[in-house]
């Protein structure tokens, strides 16, 4: 009999670095899907059954996650999503990153008496950018209508889903300062006055009537585009946007400064923004080339991880030895402080990520990886970037906090802390979408009266010190945690992959490829294997907290191994076996045979295929 995470310890270090997985790698040739809950998975497979491809599918299944793991997703959230178009044939980005209202200056917000962005509440929020963003993927890459991705989504709102325990243990422990802060959170999330019990039939009848609407609005207009394009405007610049524009006009609410704010953004904030889509950046390592976002988001740390591990014999380490776990996070601090001082929206900023990238840089960057654990925080100096270099420096010396971190929920974390979600199709003709939806969860702010949903918290990623490549400014993407992964084998697409958890997000999906490209280990197996990752650097989320020389792993790696990491110097926080990541993935092989598999960590997530 197989193991479960339920009694994990009948599962030796040996048998997961071996053939034996916790579910099996889910096989097929028709299509797959898998994601971070099974019923999205499922309503995504039910898509394609019914002659959608895998952006139809992916559509579907990301609207569901709103209403199934609404701690994690919102429809007031954002996206991005690395595709492959078998009809295009290459692999593109879409952006779904709102930017900062026009409002959102650093003056304003320094005028309000704060120096760091609140991880909550109203100032908080930037243009929720998710739904244009499926609606671009739909009309460009799908094939269904507005009604065919939104019923599934409008039926679970409307006649209830069984809730998540995490889903009511969050909003338990925000009950009472929904009821004295957030009163149109507390009237949906607590009916009645009382908060659902897990496994209890959930509805938000308010949700459902608001993608009614837009349904409704979509089919008074003839073909599949117009109809969607009706459902962008009905969004952005009809019904949805006058209601945030009217509840933001006087709404002035608490978040995690302690004082209460009005927002900034407006009704035409929203109407002047779209989702993009864009050239991904990639990287060559060992036949596969992997594709990220750009650097207005983390995507491109896991790039300049793989440029400094190229330099050494992974294949050759044992991928649950401390030898391994050592050199991946070793390289992570590198990649990640380069992050601090120069990723943020090349739009505003010129971001050098040729350099980054280069053999000459990480050539010179590898040698700090020592036998040791670093403790210092060290970004390269490249030429042409001194100042930007110095200011960052100096910002982040000047920061006391250290600690925990705002985000993200994992089990060994607060239930009051907001994540993320993940979903990864492929279908039989080859068409591939890994997207990382988030934001917009129910601790993010008040539910906008009338919608039944909230706005998003993505603007604490900003700093509001001037001339950095994330200060605030209007019209600018925050630099999101948010990164999906698409990687092609030898020049073909073939792996879609991720995970939700801020920071950690790039973290676990290095160990998972490694792992992967490697050992030759299924998906599955790789995605058992136990996990780790550092907080070494200043977190994305407020209150930007770090803790140097931090590692936390799974203690099913096993004690010699911990001991042996203590050793070399790191700050050990044993995690509990199965509580780190929420990893997804699917895989094309060359002769059209698919692959799926998704972690049994929290016991939701899951992949489907035939």
């Amino acid at each position: 009999m197989r193991s479960t995470p339920g009694n994990h310890k009948e599962i030796s270090k040996e048998q997961l670095m071996s053939d034996f997985t916790t579910r099996p790698e889910i096989l097929g040739t028709f299509g797959v899907v898998t994601s971070t809950h099974w019923i999205a998975s499922a309503v995504g497979m039910s898509i394609l059954e019914k002659g959608g491809n895998a952006f139809d599918a992916a559509v579907a299944s990301g609207f569901v996650l709103q209403v199934l793991e609404p701690h994690l997703v919102g429809p007031g959230g954002d996206m991005p999503a690395v595709i492959y178009s078998a009809k295009k044939g290459k692999v593109e980005v879409i952006c779904a990153q709102g930017t900062a209202p026009a409002g959102a200056t650093i003056e304003h917000y320094s005028g309000e008496g704060l120096s760091i962005i609140p991880g909550d509440g109203l100032l908080a929020t930037v243009i929720p950018g998710s739904f244009d963003g499926w609606m671009l993927m739909l009309r460009d890459y799908g094939t269904m209508s507005v009604r065919d991705v939104l019923e599934p989504a409008i039926h679970y709102a409307e006649h209830g889903h069984p809730v998540l325990p995490r889903v009511s243990a969050t909003i338990k422990g925000l009950a009472g300062f929904f009821e004295k802060e957030w009163p149109t959170s507390y009237e949906t999330w607590l009916p009645g006055g009382s908060a659902p019990e897990p496994h209890a039939l959930f509805r938000n009848p308010v949700l459902a009537a608001t993608w009614q609407r837009i349904v409704t609005e979509a089919e008074c207009a003839k073909g599949r585009e117009n109809q969607i394009e009706a459902a962008r405007n009905a969004f952005y610049r009809g019904f949805v946007a006058e209601a945030i524009d009217t509840y933001l006009k006087t709404a002035e609410v608490m978040d995690a400064s302690g004082s209460r704010h009005k927002g900034v953004l407006t009704a035409d904030d929203m109407a002047s923004w779209s989702a993009t889509i864009e050239e991904p950046l990639t990287y060559d390592y060992h036949g596969w080339t992997v594709a990220k976002t750009g650097p207005w988001g983390q995507g491109p740390v896991l790039l300049q991880s793989l440029a400094l591990l190229k330099g050494i014999d992974i294949a050759a380490m044992d991928p649950g030895s401390a030898d391994f776990v050592h050199t991946v996070v070793e390289a992570m601090k590198l990649a990640y402080a380069d992050r601090e001082v120069y990723y943020g929206d090349p739009s505003f900023a010129t971001v050098p990520m040729d350099q980054l990238l280069s053999d000459k840089y990480n050539d010179e960057r590898r040698k700090l990886i020592s036998s040791q654990a670093s403790m210092m925080l060290c970004p390269g100096k490249l030429p042409g970037y001194e100042t930007q270099y110095d200011l960052t420096v100096e910002m982040l010396a000047g920061m006391s906090g250290t600690g925990a971190v705002y985000e993200p929920t994992m089990s060994h974390l607060t239930e009051k802390r907001g994540d993320t979600v993940h979903i990864d199709v492929i279908d039989r003709e080859g068409n591939m979408v890994s997207v990382t939806p988030s934001g917009g969860w129910l601790q993010s702010s008040p539910i906008v009266p009338g919608l039944g949903f909230c706005l998003n918290s993505r603007a604490q990623m900003f700093w509001l010190k001037p001339g950095l490549p994330t200060s605030l400014a209007p019209g600018k993407r925050p630099r999101t945690t948010l990164t999906p992964s698409l990687a092609l084998y030898e020049g073909k697409p073939t792996l879609a992959f991720g995970t939700p958890g801020g920071d950690q997000q790039d973290q676990w999906q290095l160990s998972f490829f490694l792992r992967y490209v490697h050992h030759k280990q299924n998906l599955q197996a790789a995605i058992d294997m136990p996990l780790f990752h550092t907080s070494h650097f200043p977190g994305s989320f407020y209150p930007r907290t770090s803790q140097p020389g931090n590692l936390m792993i799974e203690s099913n790696i096993g004690s010699d191994v911990i001991s042996s990491l203590a050793a070399m110097g790191h700050q050990i926080t044993p995690a509990d076996p199965w509580t780190v990541g929420r990893l997804t993935a699917a895989r094309r092989d060359a002769d059209g045979l698919l692959r799926a598999a998704a972690t049994p960590r929290l016991m939701q997530a899951y992949a489907i295929g035939r």
